[in-house]
């Protein structure tokens, strides 16, 4: 709840720093004092359009800082800002602060974080519920009004999130296997002429390379082949260069004892005929490998280019083709089982939809009974603030299938009727100002605790009713109060002003042609003396104190 704001040069009021506590406070002035001003100020905090006639005349900046207690670990604004990267240290308030510039440029911050408006906005709305006579958010928004109810209604709604989410991810499975089928389906007859041809061709994984490279040697082979041929002649016969070698070491073995140097030539005599032999090996190896052989050639080259025509044909390289055969004919087995496999995706949507059906259900026949008791508690309330002839109805509508959604299959809306025989229509097409916001009231005590944000705003809700009803409205005020909410109450009225527990006086004063507009908070006398001047208006009697007295007493 808001524990603190800070106002700088906004409209009248140069400087202002206010500490608010839990329970029922309200704010009272004369008319002109400036109170709009102040929610003005909170409102830009929370986000409001940034209207550079708020920025005090002669000042080139405004800025309003707000405090709130810490959010409370799991709960939403938690979550949100979590998700925001909002950094917040355990137990540290949280500090929303607006600044807004002469020329209409404004900045904001979340715990001297810079954020965007819209953010700022978002935040606001799980911190502060501000209602006035014209009034278009908090109640009035039908959008809130079924997390309102489930929250009276303490429902669970995650199941059927989770439901929903099944549902539609097993449809989206199913949709993604029939686009695939039909696809398939289409190409049935490609497919299997590119699966026979592929088969038929059957590439293999290098096959391009090796028969590159044969190709390559074997052209090479008749270019030398002649060459070759010369060359492995002078290894062949008695009168080869080897043949001479070997006979000469073995003369020479016969003698290499007598000397030393004779051993030397005979070893390099064995060394010259082992490195002969491998030289005589190689090239008859190489001769092999590149024998020119033109029926071989022509093999090759068909079968080479065989593969890259099939590769061009099909836009991959040839060394992919194997993996493209696999990948064809897995697509043309998938059509031949497709029907099946569409048969157990279809088997899952229909026992997902039926498990969200059930789900939603149980979540729509409990948010019926708790309208009912919504409808009987507001109703209670009615009577008192001089809303006899009025009816409140909860709508719990059920939603076309195509509208179902993971919070539930209804439409939830407030309605209300303000003269007997006449139709419920929404909240905010038929009410009043001042039946608008005892409306809401009504409908606030009755929702109590559940759901809203901690610290709520009524602006003038008790304007145009007096005695009774003004009774009314502050007994109802503190109640709400009492069930762990923070309340601001502007008012005009002594009977609401006396049952605040904290009490702010706002008033202007001019010095020159200066006007200020200040806030005071007021002790037990000065409460007692405002809510005189409200009883008697310019000139405060003995009566309007003593019957301030007795308001006072009955808190």
């Amino acid at each position: 709840m808001l524990t603190a704001l800070s106002i700088a040069n906004i409209v009248l009021i140069e400087r202002l720093d206010l500490d608010f506590a839990a329970g029922l406070g309200v704010l009272t002035g004369e008319t002109g004092a400036g109170k709009s001003i102040l929610l003005d100020a909170l409102g830009l905090a929370l986000g409001a359009r940034a209207d550079s006639a708020l920025v005090r005349q002669g000042s080139g900046q405004a800025q309003v800082t707000a405090s709130f207690d810490a959010p409370v670990a799991g709960t939403p604004l938690a979550a949100l800002l979590a998700g925001n990267e909002i950094a917040l240290e355990p137990g540290e308030p949280l500090l929303v602060r607006r600044t807004l510039k002469a020329d209409g440029g404004s900045r904001a911050f979340l715990n001297d974080q810079p954020c965007s408006a819209a953010l700022l906005r978002e935040v606001g709305g799980h911190l502060v519920e501000i209602h006035g006579q014209h009034d278009d958010r908090g109640l009035l928004a039908p959008a809130g009004h079924r997390a309102l109810l489930d929250a009276f209604a303490r429902a669970d709604t995650g199941a059927v999130a989770a439901a929903h989410m099944a549902w539609r991810g097993a449809e989206t499975k199913l949709a993604a296997a029939r686009s695939a089928l039909d696809e398939a389906t289409r190409d049935r007859e490609w497919l299997e002429h590119c699966v026979a041809e592929l088969q038929a061709l059957s590439p293999q994984p290098g096959e391009d390379t090796e028969l590159s490279e044969a190709r390559a040697a074997m052209q090479k082979g008749e270019k030398i082949a002649g060459d070759l041929g010369t060359i492995l002649e002078a290894f062949e016969g008695s009168d080869s260069g080897p043949a001479l070698l070997r006979g000469a070491a073995r003369r020479l073995d016969r003698v290499a004892g007598d000397h030393p140097l004779l051993a030397e030539a005979l070893a390099g005599l064995d060394r010259a005929i082992i490195e002969a032999d491998e030289a005589e090996t190689r090239l008859r190896e190489a001769a092999r490998a590149m024998e020119y052989d033109p029926e071989r050639l022509d093999a090759t080259e068909t079968r080479l280019f065989e593969l890259r025509a099939m590769a061009r044909k099909h836009n991959v390289q040839p060394d992919e083709l194997t993996k493209l055969s696999g990948t064809l004919a897995a697509r043309l087995d998938a059509i031949e089982g497709g029907s099946a496999g569409l048969a157990k995706l279809e088997a899952a949507v229909a026992e997902t939809a039926a498990a969200y059906t059930h789900t939603a259900s149980a979540l729509s026949d409990l948010r019926t009974k708790a309208a009912a008791r919504l409808d009987a508690a507001v109703a209670g309330e009615l009577v008192p603030l001089k809303l006899d002839a009025a009816r409140f109805q909860t709508l719990v509508e059920r939603l076309p299938a195509e509208r179902w959604g993971p919070d539930g299959i209804d439409r939830v809306e407030y309605l209300i009727s303000t003269n007997p025989g006449a139709p419920f229509a929404p909240l905010a097409k038929i009410a009043s100002g001042g039946e608008l916001s005892r409306f809401i009231l009504a409908l606030k005590v009755a929702l109590a605790e559940e759901g809203g944000a901690d610290t709520i705003i009524f602006d003038e809700i008790d304007r145009g009713v007096g005695g009774a009803v003004a009774s009314a409205i502050g007994e109802r005020l503190a109640r709400l109060a009492g069930a762990g909410k923070q309340l601001l109450a502007v008012t005009h009225s002594p009977q609401v002003a006396a049952k605040g527990v904290g009490h702010f006086v706002i008033a202007k004063s001019s010095e020159g042609v200066v006007t200020r507009t200040s806030v005071h908070v007021l002790d037990e006398a000065g409460r007692r003396e405002e809510i005189a001047r409200m009883l008697s208006g310019a000139e405060v009697t003995a009566e309007a104190r003593a019957q301030a007295e007795r308001l006072l007493e009955t808190i």
